[in-house]
């Protein structure tokens, strides 16, 4: 028989997961985010929605992860805290999601047929049912539920020993690629491994005959004391880092912990961007998005923050992404964060533009219009005089983005996925594989006592002014 050889890897959220790859027995690979004997299974991209509940406990999250490679069939083990309960989700739901927080841009109205521009922009944006209780042979592996989701087989099960748990994949054909510790990790705390098999029939034939595709979304929904990321059981799968994007919808906008945290980052960017504005533009504040209420709440922090960042090699540079430290570690990075209001639900229904339009200063006038000498000087008249009323009705500019009217369309798909009131946090961290140690927590943002309700929801200038 074939052995089936399982890869832990990083799933895209609340999750870390196996490989499974069907193949001849021969010679082991070399084992990166995927693999199986002689089959190479590469899992490029990681991302996942997590909705928090902290008065109830009840955590979600929501995976699709993209497979690459030429084994003959994948599959996944995800531990929870507590039994889960699977759903299956939209397919394009992380397509949705990407769209729904693109950055916007603010941008002034120009005119193309004035000599010169008289009105330049004063902010000008930059590079942005259980089954039945089986016991094998004595074991204390126990399978409590069996089903399919979408287009996924799936098993539910605990373990009491981890010798027992490593004995009865094996024992079912699933050959695992670490050792008894790490499952023991988990098998400690009496977490539950939820196994799932994926069909290579729903993935398209790249020219090699490799497979590339994303299966159905599937969302696990289950109660935890802490939001908690299960990221050691990753570590024996990565070969030197891997990077995964977090969605985490909560009552407050959350950060990473200790080091990771991505104020090393969004602190500097947001001094950086300060100058730009003038007072009066966003009220009482020089920034969008309450930063400059942030900004005060955490001076008293924010010296020695920097200073452990520059010690930490992650120093703020304008413009560019943040690079590897001394130590090969990458500062997390925020990509969006806002508390979703009732305009943001309308977006979803259609009942609200998904960008503001940008007036045209020239609209009624052609070239030909200013080389007539009788006509120039009363249409220069004109447009003057709508870039001054624009000017003046909107000094902070017009807040514009772009994606395919399709796409816009379909953000329908995130409707009940995405709650009014509720603050949506989006960041990136690529994880070394000594980062990797333990689970991970999610917490509130803050420094100190000074909890971060900033919202980032469009491209803030990237040099000082």
């Amino acid at each position: 028989m074939p052995k089936m050889r399982l890869c832990p890897w990083l799933a895209a959220g609340l999750v870390a997961a196996v490989c499974i790859g069907v193949s001849p027995p021969p010679a082991d690979s070399a084992c990166c985010y995927f693999s199986a004997k002689e089959k190479d299974v590469l899992q490029p991209g990681q991302k996942v929605f997590i909705t928090w509940d902290p008065a109830a406990k009840v955590e979600s999250f929501t995976v699709q992860p993209k497979f690459e490679g030429n084994a003959l069939d994948f599959g996944m083990v995800i531990p929870t805290p507590s039994r889960p309960k699977l759903d299956e989700m939209p397919r394009d739901f992380f397509k949705e999601l990407a769209v729904f927080t693109i950055l916007k841009q603010r941008k002034f109205p120009e005119s193309k047929l004035l000599p010169r521009p008289l009105f330049a922009s004063p902010a000008k944006a930059g590079i942005a049912g259980d089954g039945q209780i089986l016991r094998d042979r004595g074991s204390t592996v126990r399978v409590l539920e069996s089903g399919v989701v979408g287009s996924l087989d799936y098993k539910i099960i605990t373990a009491e020993r981890a010798d027992d748990l490593y004995t009865w994949l094996k024992e079912n054909k699933y050959h695992y690629a670490g050792d008894e510790a790490t499952l023991d990790f988990y098998v400690q705390k009496k977490w539950f491994f939820t196994v799932m098999k994926i069909d290579t029939m729903q993935m398209k034939r790249a020219p090699d005959g490799s497979y590339v595709g994303e299966v159905t979304p599937t969302r696990f929904r289950f109660t935890s004391d802490t939001l908690i990321y299960p990221l050691k059981i990753t570590q024996i799968s990565v070969r030197d880092q891997t990077e995964a994007l977090f969605y985490v919808q909560a009552p407050y906008k959350v950060d990473l912990p200790g080091d990771m945290t991505y104020q090393y980052q969004w602190i500097p960017m947001l001094q950086n961007a300060r100058g730009w504005y003038n007072k009066g533009t966003f009220g009482s504040d020089d920034l969008p998005g309450k930063a400059d209420q942030w900004l005060r709440a955490a001076e008293p922090a924010i010296p020695a923050l920097l200073q452990r960042g520059q010690q930490l090699g992650f120093g703020f540079v304008s413009g560019q992404r943040p690079q590897p430290n001394r130590q090969g570690r990458i500062a997390t990075t925020l990509e969006w964060a806002k508390k979703l209001t009732s305009d943001d639900i309308k977006l979803l229904k259609g009942e609200a533009p998904f960008s503001e339009t940008l007036p045209d200063p020239d609209q009624g006038f052609t070239e030909a219009d200013i080389r007539d000498p009788k006509k120039a000087e009363a249409v220069f008249k004109v447009i003057n005089e709508r870039l001054e009323k624009y000017m003046k009705e909107r000094p902070a500019g017009y807040l514009v983005r772009s994606a395919p009217e399709a796409d816009i369309k379909q953000l329908k798909l995130l409707l009940g996925h995405l709650q009014e009131g509720q603050f949506v946090t989006k960041f990136r961290k690529i994880f070394t594989k000594d980062e990797m140690n333990d689970d991970l927590l999610i917490v509130p943002a803050k420094i100190g006592n000074a909890e971060d309700w900033s919202e980032y929801e469009e491209i803030l200038p990237t040099s000082p002014p």
